[in-house]
């Protein structure tokens, strides 16, 4: 679909609910637009899709819902429509802000620890600044990273750098890519369109619910990278924060691979959820670490076809439509909430491990979203007072014990332990479990011992209510497959209001892994902010 560049002397009119139905494709729309405003088709100088939506409430009437930017030939005009019909309104778009060039820089550089989406936002709106930084990322980069994931997941081998969490690009390296977000900051439109320039598809400007892929995503970063490059800025990979160096509650310099040092008056931690024994050297380095609220569960499976009819009915199939979705949420009677988390339409699920003797899952799709199943976490939330022990990092320690439990109850070398739905709302363990995505495998067990009883019961109480919501949700076409524990940062990295440490001046705790995110886009958007924080400061 085309996307119109707008004369920008004449302002375009936004035109609202423009729907198609399914056999209806999109060169239908400027006629459908024509229609609804009761205009000719030749009228429409220009139009461009600004929101693209599915309307599957109704299965015997799915349909797309549309929003265009409309340019009619007179300005008149286009106020008169938007006086006269309730979906017509002025369509204008905030541009971003500007990053500020920079005056007073430091004698050093600024170093960037983490190369998922908070590093590399931030590290290209450092570059937009004339400030190139240096980006520090203890894994290796995209194409060595993929060989050792795809050791892992073949072989139970396990590189403790080099993983599905550590390495260019972040956890999201090996994820599915989602680009939605609940936040409203004119910023996204510049993330997204960021993305294009560099390889994804043009429809993340307009879908409502984006997504870029595994593949894809890969692409996208190893552009991005090449462009930060030639802006000046500096990458060094299997470079590993160790240690910083603090005076008198100021940043004076970090210390990587427990030997070489780097002068440092600035410092952005953008490091990812999973980058525990950081999270260590932090709490020990004086910095003002606090456990935060997560959540913990389980990798629910089900073949795509089985939930494309259950969410499209007689539709399911068609060409048009997308592999379905489902988001479903649950108060249990003991107040905690239990949902469905990161759902993979067309996806596997994954071995996400980052240390040795310890499990974890998450869930990957491509852009196409191809492969014949089905996943999401169903997960209950937990917060500090679950915690047994009272410190900083008492939700990292909650997650290991239950990450060394699955990986005994699986049997070691990271097969996983598994259980069909039906079974586990019994409390038996499932005498077989047929065919899963998961790599290196799977291994029927009881999933009650390597989760809290608590979360149990609250799963045990939510999957009935699951299965109003999506018929035969909890049928024996559903396995369950454990365990789920890096939902979001265990901790967070105290900052002030200027994006700044608490405790340390000069270092700037930022993305998911700080707390202070929970995605690809909250976490470029987060990098971004930071650094213009520090820009403002500087001007």
């Amino acid at each position: 679909m085309r996307h119109a560049i707008f004369d920008a002397t004449v302002m375009p009119i936004l035109l609202k609910n423009v729907s198609l139905r399914l056999d209806e494709e999109e060169n239908r729309l400027p006629f459908k637009a024509a229609e609804a405003l009761g205009i000719a088709r030749d009228q429409i100088q220009e139009f461009r899709i600004v929101r693209k939506s599915l309307d599957a409430r109704k299965k015997n009437r799915i349909h797309f819902v549309y929003s265009l930017a409309v340019s009619l030939p007179h300005e008149e005009e286009q106020k008169a429509l938007a006086s006269q019909f309730p979906d017509v309104s002025p369509y204008e778009e905030n541009p971003p802000p500007s990053p500020r060039p920079v005056s007073k820089k430091s004698e050093n550089r600024p170093v960037i620890v983490g190369t998922g989406p908070a590093g590399l936002f931030a590290a290209l709106t450092f570059c937009e600044s004339g400030w190139p930084p240096l980006i520090l990322e203890r894994g290796r980069e995209i194409p060595e990273r993929i060989k050792d994931v795809k050791r892992f997941w073949n072989e139970g081998s396990l590189n403790p750098e080099s993983n599905v969490q550590f390495g260019e690009g972040g956890a999201g390296t090996f994820s599915d890519g989602k680009l939605y977000t609940r936040l409203h900051d004119p910023r996204i439109v510049f993330i997204l369109q960021c993305f294009c320039k560099f390889g994804a598809p043009e429809e993340i400007l307009y879908l409502q619910r984006p997504h870029i892929g595994t593949d894809r995503l890969r692409q996208t970063i190893m552009a991005l990278r090449k462009h930060l490059i030639e802006q000046g800025a500096e990458f060094r990979f299997q470079t590993k924060l160790t240690e910083i160096e603090i005076s008198q509650g100021i940043l004076q310099g970090v210390v990587t691979n427990d030997s070489d040092r780097l002068p440092a008056s600035i410092l952005l931690l953008a490091v990812g959820n999973g980058a525990r024994d950081t999270f260590q050297m932090l709490n020990r380095s004086g910095l003002t670490l606090e456990p935060k609220p997560f959540a913990i569960g389980l990798r629910v499976e089900h073949p795509q076809k089985f939930i494309d009819k259950t969410q499209y009915g007689p539709s399911a199939g068609h060409s048009r439509l997308p592999p379905s979705e489902y988001q479903l949420s649950f108060r249990s009677s003991r107040g905690r909430g239990v949902y469905s988390f990161c759902m993979c339409p067309g996806g596997w699920v994954i071995g996400a491990s980052s240390e040795p003797g310890r499990l974890v899952t998450n869930g990957m799709s491509l852009l196409r979203r191809d492969s014949p199943w089905a996943n999401s976490a169903l997960v209950v939330g937990v917060g500090p007072a679950d915690f047994p022990e009272k410190s900083a990092l008492a939700g990292v320690d909650f997650q290991k014990v239950w990450e060394e439990k699955a990986f005994r109850l699986g049997g070691g070398q990271f097969k996983a332990p598994a259980q069909r739905l039906p079974d586990f709302l019994q409390g038996r363990i499932s005498k077989s479990l047929g065919e899963t995505s998961f790599k290196p495998g799977v291994i029927p067990a009881s999933l009650d011992r390597c989760l809290p009883s608590f979360v149990v019961e609250d799963l045990r109480e939510a999957i009935p209510f699951f299965n109003r919501k999506v018929a035969g949700f909890s049928s024996e076409a559903a396995v369950l497959i454990g365990v789920e524990t890096r939902t979001s940062s265990p901790i967070r990295i105290v900052r002030g209001e200027d994006f700044q440490s608490a405790a340390v001046k000069g270092i700037y705790p930022c993305g998911e892994g700080s707390g202070y995110a929970g995605g690809i886009i909250s976490s470029a958007l987060d990098g971004i902010k930071a650094v213009e924080s520090i820009l403002k400061s500087r001007a």
